[in-house]
């Protein structure tokens, strides 16, 4: 039910990415994602929608083949199997939410 940020298990994405999982149940899962400038995720598709907030820094996000340049407070929602990355321009925290929840995370 609640989550202190002290007890968040940092997952080792690669070199420039860590995640957390704040919380989920099977309808919804709520992440953490730190990026130091210059992380990519990679162009990829799943058929969980996504929402993300961007908590901080620069991100160049592409949707499909639409790309936009996002800052500190914007947002933007990915939909079922839609193509989707980001390129993290200044380091920086994205919050994301997937419904229902990548039970790929869970290892």
């Amino acid at each position: 039910m609640f989550s202190e940020s002290k007890n968040y298990n940092w997952e080792k994405i690669d070199d420039n990415l860590q995640r957390a999982i704040v919380g989920y149940d099977n309808s919804l899962m709520l992440t953490i994602v730190r990026f130091k400038k210059g992380g990519i995720g990679y162009l990829h598709h799943h058929f969980h929608s996504q929402a993300a907030y961007i908590a901080s820094g620069t991100f160049e996000v592409q949707i499909e083949e639409v790309k936009k340049i996002l800052h500190t407070g914007d947002s933007f929602f990915i939909p079922s199997n839609q193509k989707h990355g980001v390129i993290c321009l200044e380091e920086g925290v994205l919050i994301e939410s997937f419904s229902p929840s990548r039970e790929d995370f869970l290892k």
